[in-house]
């Protein structure tokens, strides 16, 4: 063994470069070169099982999570790679939910490091989470793997995968250093996912980007083309106790009144796509008491997701316009409260502070407690908090999301809301200080 523990392996993995907290202002030579080599000299795991492909801007957790428990509730064994993690980097890595144990992971890094000598060039910290996934699903003999795209979809180091079906949840402008500067530019570069044979289940609504899609998946090859509010939809949305009661189509199948535990009215989307994924997978509709097991028992860490109450304290994954935009309205129908509303925000570089506060404002926030995320990334928290004085908002800085959730929290009654938003570091920072366990 290369490694005596996971730790050890984590700090070797942790070495190489990391484009999650230093990303490229854009790709000047785009390339898969060197996650194919990785993957030939691995035996090419990602050809071992088929795969659902996901990418879009917002909403590929929940999608993928949705996709993976239905699967499951059909009996298959289910590999899932997300991105990013909230508390450990196993999280990334699941078998039919559960993260992958630390001895297991411990191996496939092992493997992983006693090879990468033979590359011309070392990968990186991405593409060697992305090899180790694609191994261990292979190693799990799982029925069927669905992968989260990183960034993008083109040059996406997952697109080695042919995909049985490939899904795009939605498009707005997001990395549009890297992707944009267009809608049209982020659309395109995600639809690269496509494969010859495979179907396409498509989220986005908009007439442009639609026909953009429609394209390129005609272009790829793809056997079927599917478009949310034409071939599948959420036609009912309803709050509920503990989520949202949703009523579905899909073009074989229609599912009345099923119980989603997540919170805001875009689980519905989301969940139309991933019933939608899930019936292109089989090429059949699914049963009804599938589909209500499948999408009953999903749960999400980190989306609208509550870990205190007396005061209300949210917490949200939103990170960019959209994202927030999405968590303004579910504040405004879900969690009202009598009192006043601290929100607790942190971005990286790239995100428009305004534009991402203005929606908060929408939902009656007046005071921000801006903090910088543990990133290279991170924009400076004077940066946010001057954002949010242009707009009118009580304004002050912590010196770590930590502090800051701390502070907000001691701030607030009984009868107010704390909201930790604008990225996923600062919210796994609020879980791992008000839920320690």
């Amino acid at each position: 063994m290369t490694f005596s523990d996971l730790s050890e392996a984590l700090d070797w993995l942790d070495g190489h470069i990391d484009f999650e907290s230093v990303m490229p202002t854009r790709r000047t030579l785009p390339s898969l070169d060197r996650m194919w080599a990785l993957a030939a000299l691995l035996g090419d795991p990602q050809t071992a099982y088929p795969v659902i492909h996901i990418t879009g801007t917002n909403g590929k957790g929940s999608t993928a999570a949705m996709t993976t428990s239905l699967l499951a509730a059909m009996g298959l064994t289910v590999g899932t790679y997300t991105s990013p993690n909230l508390a450990r980097v196993n999280e990334r890595i699941a078998r039919n939910g559960e993260p992958i144990g630390d001895e297991a992971f411990t191996d496939v890094l092992d493997s992983l490091a006693r090879i990468e000598g033979l590359m011309d060039e070392p990968p990186t910290r991405f593409e060697l989470l992305t090899a180790a996934a694609l191994t261990w699903f292979a190693d799990e003999a799982v029925d069927v793997a669905v992968i989260e795209v990183g960034l993008g979809g083109t040059w996406d180091c997952t697109n080695i995968v042919h995909a049985a079906v490939s899904v795009v949840t939605n498009i707005s402008y997001d990395h549009t250093e890297v992707l944009g500067p267009t809608l049209e530019d982020i659309a395109r570069d995600k639809s690269g996912i496509f494969t010859s044979g495979g179907r396409t289940v498509v989220g986005e609504t908009d007439p442009t980007l639609v026909a953009l899609f429609r394209t390129a998946a005609e272009d790829a090859g793809c056997q079927e083309f599917w478009v949310r509010g034409t071939d599948f939809a959420c036609t009912s949305n309803r709050l509920a106790v503990g989520g949202r009661l949703v009523d579905l189509k899909t073009p074989g199948a229609a599912y009345g009144e099923v119980l989603v535990p997540l919170h805001g009215s875009h689980q519905g989307d989301n969940a139309a796509c991933a019933v939608a994924a899930a019936e292109a997978f089989f090429g059949s509709p699914l049963p009804e008491d599938v589909v209500e097991e499948g999408l009953g028992s999903v749960r999400v860490q980190g989306r609208l997701e509550v870990i205190g109450r007396h005061p209300l304290v949210l917490v949200d994954g939103a990170h960019n316009a959209a994202g927030m935009m999405v968590l303004a309205r579910s504040l405004n129908e879900e969690f009202t409260t009598e009192g006043e509303t601290i929100a607790v925000v942190g971005m990286l570089t790239g995100r428009d502070p305004i534009a991402m506060l203005d929606a908060l404002v929408s939902a009656g926030v007046r005071s921000v407690i801006a903090c910088a995320p543990d990133s290279q990334r991170a924009q400076p928290a004077g940066v946010i908090a001057s954002a949010a004085a242009s707009l009118g908002m009580q304004a002050e800085v912590a010196a770590t999301p930590a502090e800051a959730v701390r502070w907000a929290v001691e701030q607030s009654g009984p009868a107010d809301r704390v909201v930790v938003c604008g990225s996923l570091y600062v919210v796994a920072d609020a879980r791992a200080t008000l839920l320690p366990s």
